[in-house]
Order: structure tokens, then sequence, then C-alpha cells
């Protein structure tokens, strides 16, 4: 998968293109938990069993799931802003459909409609690493990747807030209000990325692994509903093994896949995205269980007998916190590495569900319990972008980026269906209601610091940074942080397209050729003749130019791991220049 670009060369992106593309990626993320505040009157307000009612939040976990690593590989194929545009469109349909019925089947596919939305993180992830100035490009990428948790911690409070005072269709009319308006800025402030991989849209790849994904996390979802080792939870499992076995064979047969497997099977991504399902199981468990303790009246001897809105806003500083954890983690990740600081927030995010387990007894213990868990999961989400761009080619960023928002989404999923289970499990019937207990809501909590104790060994298997790696100099400044962060993922080659006459050549085709005579890379040459390309691994690479009325020109040149970008002046036509 190489990259190229469009006809007119990238301009420097404006200063409103990271908080727009961080809130298109909020306002997507607010559809996970839009229906929390709701979800136990669910089956009365459609009319339906409660068993049928969770297709409403199960839908859009699904969607979601599919929708991100597809929309990632059509974004690096036909323009990232094309493509996030079309996944906040496909939102707002939904969001309008939802609101405008209370029939089950409509409801649910509504919701499927706002699920396929997910796709606009890794979309947005991969516009920052095309277009923006490298000095902002690690706590922009931080905010973006944090923006799932954001966004769906301040949507538990405005949710329940217009919940309980108005009509529950207007959360709906509400987030295709948001959805509109992250089009109108987009389109006005977002400028198209230029870089795009070569090839074509591999739809037989995007459906084995729709296919695969659904029957993986439909057991995951309802088992708690049919039973974990019924016939049809087992079925399916096995179902989805053999669909993603098959998949898997086809992919690495095809020179354009939907997903890479070998890019992914590399130590960096793969470990990345196991810790990223850990990271996604506590994230959401926290979401689970304090609005309902928060909720649960003080008759029971330990809820705490709050309002929906004051439990909204108890639990919103866990959004708030991930948001101010950006530009904190671009100075750490600059000094210690994203690895560092992904193990830093995972031992954070243990600490908050350990100090959790005793901080139950008031409202006031869970607003710490949120900052805690906030400044962790920030932490951790800040660093996952960082630690794939920094292991895969431009041309890729969108379909890794996507896989890894995928990866987050299963974790959240098979956390949403353990801890569902273990309140059910260990509730108790009051006049036929079930009541979660006490000891439902700790063991939640003890499940959720097992899954990060499992994340933190697997991020201790991450490559670590090389002693050339580290910066000479201490970053005295955010900027500077992210600075030495960029640096150090966007190597390459770059330089000029140069006539005989020393005048620049603007459009000409720059291609850069690995030692097995394979295309690495293309781009074109901006109106001063200047190019950039960026190199998928060290190692020794030819960089050719052609240009209309100029004789083809090859410069051999090599890209060590650990030294500075090569600058290469081409001269037109036919004179070879060495580096």
């Amino acid at each position: 998968m190489t990259q190229t670009t469009t006809d007119r060369p990238a301009g420097r992106a404006s200063g409103a293109v990271v908080p727009v593309l961080a809130f298109a990626g909020i306002v997507v993320a607010v559809m996970q938990t839009l229906l929390v505040p709701v979800i136990k009157d669910l089956p009365q307000l459609l009319d339906t069993a409660p068993s049928n009612a969770t297709w409403v939040l199960t839908s859009t976990l699904l969607s979601g799931a599919v929708a991100t690593p597809i929309m990632g590989r059509l974004g690096d194929l036909y323009g990232k802003r094309r493509l996030l545009i079309l996944s906040l469109a496909v939102m707002v349909v939904g969001a309008l459909v939802s609101a405008l019925t209370s029939d089950l089947l409509l409801m649910i596919t509504g919701r499927t409609l706002q699920g396929f939305a997910m796709g606009a993180i890794p979309l947005g992830i991969g516009l920052m690493r095309d277009m923006l100035p490298r000095e902002k490009l690690g706590s922009a990428m931080a905010l973006m990747s944090s923006s799932i948790g954001v966004g769906g911690g301040l949507a538990l409070p405005a949710a329940a807030l217009v919940a309980q005072h108005s009509d529950w269709h207007a959360l709906f009319y509400g987030a295709a209000g948001l959805g509109a308006l992250a089009i109108a800025l987009t389109l006005l402030v977002v400028p198209e990325s230029p870089v795009r991989a070569e090839g074509s849209f591999d739809l037989p790849g995007a459906l084995g692994l729709s296919a695969g994904l659904v029957l993986f996390l439909l057991p995951i979802t309802k088992g708690s509903d049919w039973g974990w080792t019924s016939g049809t939870t087992l079925g399916l499992f096995a179902a989805s093994a053999a669909v993603l076995l098959l998949w898997g064979v086809m992919e690495l047969r095809l020179k354009a896949p939907l997903v890479d497997l070998r890019t992914t099977a590399r130590p960096a991504v793969l470990f990345t995205n196991l810790a990223s399902i850990m990271v996604g199981v506590s994230f959401y468990v926290v979401s689970l269980v304090l609005p309902q303790l928060l909720q649960l009246p003080e008759s029971t001897g330990y809820g705490l007998g709050q309002s929906m809105v004051v439990a909204g806003l108890l639990v919103a500083p866990l959004g708030l916190t991930m948001m101010f954890t950006a530009p904190v983690y671009a100075r750490l990740s600059a000094k210690y590495g994203p690895k560092v600081t992904l193990i830093l927030g995972l031992l954070i995010i243990a600490i908050g569900y350990g100090a959790g387990l005793g901080l139950m007894s008031a409202a006031w213990q869970s607003l710490v319990i949120s900052v805690l868990l906030g400044a962790g999961i920030g932490l951790a989400y800040s660093s996952l972008p960082a630690l794939i761009v920094g292991a895969v080619p431009a041309s890729e960023t969108g379909a890794a980026n996507g896989l890894n928002t995928l990866m987050r989404s299963i974790g959240t999923s098979v956390s949403s269906a353990v801890i569902g289970m273990v309140l059910a499990n260990t509730a108790n019937n009051v006049g036929g209601v079930e009541i979660p207990t006490m000891h439902g809501f700790r063991v939640s909590f003890l499940i959720a610091t097992g899954a990060v104790a499992v994340g933190l060994l697997l991020a201790l298997f991450l490559p670590g940074r090389r002693p050339s790696e580290k910066p000479q100099l201490r970053a005295s400044s955010e900027e500077d942080a992210a600075l030495e962060r960029a640096e150090r993922v966007l190597r390459g080659f770059r330089g000029r397209v140069l006539a005989a006459d020393g005048a620049p050549v603007a459009r000409a085709k720059v291609t850069l050729i690995d030692r097995r005579g394979r295309q690495a890379g293309a781009t074109l040459s901006a109106e001063d003749g200047s190019y950039a390309l960026t190199v998928p691994a060290q190692g020794s690479y030819v960089v050719a130019a052609r240009a209309a009325g100029h004789g083809p020109l090859a410069s051999s040149a090599t890209h060590a791991g650990d030294e500075r970008p090569v600058d290469l002046d081409l001269s037109l036509p036919g004179e070879t220049v060495s580096a």
C-alpha cells in the first residue's frame, strides 16, 4: 500500500482544524452513551420485552465495530475528509430516524446508522497526521483519541438532563443538530488530505471482516440473554472463528488488503491493539457502575439516592479530565515516549479502581473516582494513536487507526456483556425488581482492575525507545515536546525537483522505490518544486522523478531509522544526484 497525493499539494492547516476534528469525535462518541440514562425504561418506551430493547444499544456497538476499519481504509483511498463528512451525515440520518419513531425496528435501524459514525475517530487522526504542523501533532492526536471517552462522559449528564425534563426523543434531535454542526464546521475549516493509498477497495475483505465481527460480537452482547453455554452462543463463536480465519488467509494473499495483517503483526501494532481492548474494558466499567450506584435509593443501605441529572454531573469529570489530559500527555510522551505514558495511564486506572473499592459510600467519592479514572484513561487513550502512527506508513494511517478503534470497541462490548452479567447474577429481587448489589459493584471494579493488569503486561512487551531516539534537549514547552515526537514519526525524504536551468518543476511525479524494485511511495511536487516522502522502514531506496517535457532522473539514497530526513535536490533532465 503506497501513498500518492491529490492534484493539489497540501496546504498549511488553520488553527481551527484540531478543535473542529475533536468536536466531531466527541459528537460521534456521544452516540455510545446517549441512551444510558433511559436504558432501564426502554422496554416501556418501545413497548417491547427487555431482551428486545437491548438491541437498541447492541446495534450501535455492532455497526460501530464494523465501520471503523472499513471507513478508515476508504479514507486512505478516497480522501479522509470526504469519508469523515459521510460518516457524520449517516449519523445525522440515523438520529432523525430514531427521533421520529417509537417503533422497535425503526429505532434499531436508526441506532445502527448512528453507530457507523465511529469511523470518524480514525479518519480524524489520519487527517491530523497528514496535514497538521509537526509541532501540534502530538497533542492533537491525543485529543482526538480521547474524544471517545470525552464524548461518552459528557453525554451522560446532558442526556440525563434532557431525559428528565423532556421527551426522550429530544435526545436524538439534539444529536442530529450536533452532527449537522460538525459537518458544517468540517466543510468550512478542514481541508482534504493530499495523502492517498494506491489500489482498490477490498470489498470481499470488508464483507468477511464484517461477518466475522458480527458473529463474534453478537454472542458477547447477547450471551447473558441466550445463555453462555447455549448452542446459539457457542455456535456463533465457532462460526466467527472460522470466518475470521478464512478472512485472514484471504487478506494475506491480496496485494491491497483491507487490513495489512503483516503490519498488524508487528510488535508495536499487535501489543498496542491488544492493550487497547483492556483500556476499552476499563473505560466502560465505570460508565455502567457509578450511575447506577448514585441513583439507587438510600433505603437499599448502600445506594446514594441522587437524581439522574446529579448522577450524570458527578460522572462528567471522567470526560472533562480526559480532555485536559491531552496537553499533559504531549509533554510526557515527548520526554519519555508513548509506551511510558501508556503504562503510566494504566497504573493510574488501576489506582482509581483500587481506591474505588473503598470509595462507594458518598456522592463526593464518585467524583474522586471519576477524576482519577479520567486522568488514567486519558493518558492511555492518548498514547494509542502515537504508537500506531509510529509503526505504520502514512498511507495506512486511517485503516490502522480504524483497527485500533475497533479493538477499543471490542473492549467496551466485552465490558458491557460481562459487567451486565455480573450485576444481573448478583442482584437482589425486591418486589419483582432486580436491584444491583454492592457486591456486584465491587466485583465489577475488580474485573476492571484485572483487565488493567493484563493491559500493563501487554504494554511491557511494546518496543521501547532506542537510545538514539532519546531527545538531546529537554522540552521546555508543549510545542517542543510535540515536535520532538513528530520528528520521530515523520521521517523520510524531502527536497525539490529542479529543471536543468535551476527552475522549480511543479507537478512532477516523485516515486520512492525500495531495494526489491517495488514502489514504496509516490507524490507530486508542489508549485515551488518541493516534495516530501515518508519511508515505510529504514533501508536503501531510489528516488525517481518524472515530469512532462523533462527526462527521467533516479537518485540513490539510504534512510536509517536513527537519522534525520535526507534533503535531496533533484535536477532534471538526466542528472543524477547522490545522497
